[in-house]
C-alpha cells in the first residue's frame, strides 16, 4: 500500500463503522427474549471485508457494532469486539468481484460462526451451558438474514463493477 491510499482506507473504515453502527443498532433492530438483538448490520461487516484489507475491516468491524452495543446492549461490547473481527477472516478483498466462491462460503461460515461465537458468550454470562441452544437459534436468523443482504447487495455493486470502478 502506497502512503497516498492509507488517508482514503481510512476514511472508508470510518463510513463502514458509521454504517455497521447505524444498521445494527438502529435499522431492522429486534431484540431477542435470549439477550442481545437481531440485526442486519453483519451484511455491512462482510461487505467491509470484501473491500477493505483485513485489519482495516476488522477495525470497522469492531468499531461499528462495539458502538452499536456500547448504545444498546453493553453487556455485549467486549464479545463482539471480538467475534466481530474475526469474522472479517473468513472473506477475501483479493479478488475482482466480492462474489467469488470464496465469500459465497464465508457468508454461510460466518452466518454460523457468529451465533455460535454469541451462544459461547451468553453460556460464560449466564454460568451455564443451557444459555447455548435459545441464545444460538435467536441470532441464527441474524446470521443468514445478513448473509441473505449481503449477497444481494454484493451482487448489485458487481453488477455495477464497483471494484473495477475504485481501483480496489
Amino acid at each position: 500500500m502506497s502512503p497516498k491510499d492509507q488517508p482514503r482506507r481510512l476514511v472508508i473504515t470510518a463510513l463502514f463503522a458509521g454504517a455497521i453502527t447505524m444498521m445494527t443498532a438502529y435499522m431492522l433492530h429486534i431484540p431477542i427474549p435470549t439477550g442481545g438483538y437481531i440485526h442486519l448490520g453483519d451484511a455491512l461487516i462482510y461487505l467491509a471485508a470484501c473491500l477493505l484489507p483485513t485489519p482495516y475491516a476488522a477495525a470497522a468491524a469492531a468499531i461499528g457494532a462495539g458502538l452499536a452495543d456500547l448504545l444498546t446492549a453493553p453487556v455485549w461490547v467486549i464479545p463482539t469486539l471480538a467475534i466481530k473481527s474475526l469474522l472479517v477472516l473468513f472473506f477475501t478483498s483479493r479478488t475482482q468481484r466480492i462474489l467469488c466462491r470464496r465469500n459465497i462460503a464465508a457468508a454461510v461460515l460466518a452466518g454460523l460462526f457468529s451465533p455460535a461465537a454469541y451462544a459461547l458468550a451468553g453460556c460464560a454470562m449466564a454460568g451455564t451451558t443451557a444459555a447455548f441452544v435459545p441464545q444460538f437459534l435467536g441470532t441464527l436468523v441474524q446470521g443468514f438474514g445478513s448473509g441473505a443482504l449481503f449477497l444481494a447487495t454484493a451482487s448489485a455493486l458487481d453488477g455495477v463493477k464497483l471494484k473495477e470502478r475504485a481501483g480496489a
